[in-house]
Parts: structure tokens; C-alpha cells; sequence
């Protein structure tokens, strides 16, 4: 179970940090545009995926794409 909560905390992360890459955005925005794309999917697919007991305060935050709040959600009750 821990190994699908590091998984979604990764594509957690990844799509986090695509957002926040500025400079790839600037210089290149159809590779940033293609990274994003390809982070929002993994999240979508683990969404599709999750386990029936996961908190609904975690399912709250992956139906709001509310990212950070996942991510900190996952580290402090899934990956202690």
C-alpha cells in the first residue's frame, strides 16, 4: 500500500514542479505543455486507481486538483 501513496506523492511532486519550471515554460512551451500534460495523466490514472480505503479528505483534494494539499496530505498520513 505505502508503495502507491510514494507513487502518487511523486506524480505529486512531478506535476508541482512542472508547473513551477518557468524557464521551460518561457523557452520551450510545447515541451512544458507536454511535460504537464503527461503528469496530469499519471494523477488521473492513480486517482483511478485508489485504494477503496483512502481517506475522502484525500479524494476531496485529488477531485479539487488541489496538488499541494494532496501532496502534503499523502506525506503526513500515508508515507510516516
Amino acid at each position: 500500500m505505502n508503495e502507491y501513496y510514494a507513487t502518487l506523492a511523486e506524480a505529486l511532486r512531478e506535476r508541482l514542479d512542472v508547473i513551477s519550471d518557468r524557464q521551460l515554460r518561457e523557452q520551450n512551451p510545447e515541451a512544458h505543455l507536454a511535460r504537464l500534460r503527461q503528469a496530469s495523466e499519471q494523477i488521473e490514472q492513480l486517482k483511478k486507481n485508489l485504494p477503496v480505503n483512502a481517506d475522502p479528505m484525500l479524494t476531496h483534494y485529488l477531485d479539487r486538483m488541489s496538488l499541494s494539499k494532496a501532496l502534503e496530505f499523502v506525506q503526513n498520513h500515508y508515507l510516516r
